[in-house]
């Protein structure tokens, strides 16, 4: 079956319209910034904007997919297993992903920015799973995957919120009980 190539020319546009939603977003709030200001920046009309993207929602839900699958450079989980050194790179990709966050974005676009991480880390994690596992426990392995999903998500928002500890830190102490399970004593 022949693969098809995408032009280099709508890559290269498509990373200028993000690299100038970019840079916009570091001087404005997201809901500052219009079409009529990304296409200025990029140097583009609104139609090549509108080819790329449906919307300056959609932009920027590929944006920040595409910025958090930097953070978590999945080349380097590729041959990882799921142990503590997993974790807490993982941990501390979404962190510094948080932080960079912070400023910019508006608050009302919190629960894009968790879905987004939760579904980018439920890919990875169900990756590593079915590496480590193996593919005949699917079902189990999709469930493990959102667990640890809203998890870690949930512990960098915790971690955001009221801790002075390093992500490092913060995410040790619990890794033991992610990786061995929490067993009840009767």
């Amino acid at each position: 079956m022949a693969q098809t190539k995408t032009d280099p020319r709508v890559i290269r546009t498509r990373k200028l319209i993000m690299d100038s939603f970019i840079t916009l977003s570091e001087g404005k709030e997201f809901k500052d910034i219009t079409v009529k200001d990304i296409t200025a920046e990029a140097m583009i009309n609104r139609a090549t904007f509108y080819y790329h993207f449906e919307d300056i929602y959609d932009l920027l839900e590929k944006a920040l997919s595409e910025v958090l699958l930097v953070n978590l450079d999945s080349n380097t989980y590729r041959h990882d297993e799921l142990n503590e050194e997993t974790f807490v790179k993982i941990f501390e990709a979404v962190t510094n992903f948080q932080t960079s966050l912070s400023n910019r974005c508006h608050r009302g676009y919190e629960d894009t920015i968790a879905r987004i991480i939760r579904e980018q880390l439920e890919v990875l994690f169900h990756k590593l799973l079915v590496k480590q596992k193996g593919i005949e426990q699917e079902g189990a392995l999709k469930t493990t995957a959102v667990m640890l999903s809203w998890g870690i998500y949930g512990a960098s928002v915790e971690w955001k919120r009221n801790s002075q500890a390093s992500p490092e830190e913060f995410i040790k102490a619990a890794v033991p009980y992610i990786e061995h399970g929490i067993h009840f004593n009767k």
